[in-house]
């Protein structure tokens, strides 16, 4: 099958959905399939990943709040690309504008809407969760579920990688929500390459020694992440117990998470890491992964923490918290730094031990992925 990503969220100076695309980009090709991807850029360019594997461009204004990405505003040259493209499927990656554009073009293949975010959990939800119940919130935004609705009808199927985002598409009436959670990369993290060299040396960044606690945190720099919180909860842990944090990434929130970590000596911010075996090495080399954000449909960083043995402490609701409750890991009440702090201590005494590693790969989702789109293209050919 000729299968078409349309993927707003895609930027080479991505986080998670960069790690994702790059490896569909790979894992299609093997299965069978040629996988074209298409995404906003700066020009109209193809950029070729191999025989049966490219990524074509498309020339698209910047987002304003980060201008790493962009985003798609014409509906007629992207129903022109997808007509030239002549695709078996599309899939889209965003819920919104350009869902609604895949939704519109003529062509007579199956759709997919992949769920890469969930922007009530990232916005809605973490605006007025302090104020008012989650049901509330959802009927003053009802205008957001009726879109989702809408797609619903327009769309072959709705991919989820998360029990606790499908349980939500569902209670909000979608009926064609498929669950397929996502996975790591397979043979790059493991809890073999813990190297208490590797951790000392980290733990001398953050002014601490060996028997000190190392925490790490990984993921954009964006206030639905929250950073901030987290580094509170570190700040609060290490005011009786030796904790040191480091943080790996960037994105528009890093001179907001500077200021709240102040002159503190315990935290530090390090710059992505994009040699991905050394960033297995510095996972596997930690002691847990620390995570502040409850809007993640799976969280990518989570799974790779997972499969390097690292235990998470994470916020209970998103992937990040499917993640933590699956390996028996710390939840507490999403953004509060206080009960992040009491879930640090909690782990810090509990004496847990570290995982075996063993986690589903990415390769394993496409399997599936792959299989499901194969059923509606039969599908379609066998009601023509």
């Amino acid at each position: 099958m000729r299968l078409v990503d349309v993927c707003a969220f895609y930027t080479p100076d991505g986080g998670g959905v960069r790690t994702y695309v790059e490896r569909k980009l790979a894992a299609a090709p093997v299965a069978g399939h040629e996988m074209i991807v298409v995404a906003p850029g700066r020009e109209d360019r193809t950029e070729p990943r191999g025989p049966h594997a490219r990524i074509e461009w498309l020339a698209s204004p910047r987002f304003p709040l980060d201008r790493r990405y962009g985003y798609f505003d014409d509906a007629c040259r992207l129903h022109a690309l997808l007509d030239r493209l002549a695709p078996d499927l599309v899939e889209v990656s965003s819920p919104w504008r350009s869902a609604s554009m895949v939704a519109d073009w003529a062509g007579a293949c199956p759709r997919v809407l992949v769920m890469h975010a969930d922007p009530l959990s990232a916005y809605a939800y973490r605006w007025f969760g302090r104020v008012a119940e989650r049901d509330t919130i959802d009927r003053h935004f009802s205008w957001y579920w009726r879109h989702l609705r809408r797609l619903d009808r327009r769309f072959d199927a709705i991919v989820s990688a998360g029990d606790a985002l499908s349980r939500r598409l569902r209670d909000g009436g979608l009926g064609g929500v498929r669950t397929n959670p996502m996975g790591v990369e397979p043979g790059l993290f493991s809890p073999a390459l813990r190297d208490e060299g590797l951790r000392a040396r980290l733990l001398a960044q953050v002014g601490l020694d060996g028997r000190a606690t190392l925490l790490i945190g990984v993921g954009r720099h964006a206030p639905e992440k929250r950073w901030p919180m987290v580094v509170d909860a570190a700040m609060a842990a290490g005011n009786d117990r030796p904790v040191g944090l480091l943080l790996v990434g960037e994105g528009r929130a890093t001179p907001r998470i500077r200021a709240r970590i102040g002159d503190n000596p315990h935290i530090r911010l390090l710059s992505p890491i994009r040699d991905r075996p050394v960033l297995a090495r510095t996972l596997a080399s930690a002691d847990a992964l620390i995570h502040g954000c409850e809007a993640e449909t799976f969280c990518i960083a989570a799974a790779e923490a997972r499969a390097s043995g690292l235990p998470l402490i994470a916020p209970d609701g998103g992937g990040a918290a499917d993640q933590a409750r699956a390996s028996g890991g710390f939840t507490y009440p999403a953004g509060s730094a206080l009960g992040a702090a009491q879930a640090i201590r909690r782990f810090i005494d509990g004496g847990r031990p570290r995982g075996q590693g063993a986690v589903r790969t990415m390769d394993e989702h496409f399997d599936d992925l792959f299989r499901l789109y194969e059923g509606l293209g039969a599908g379609l050919r066998a009601a023509a």
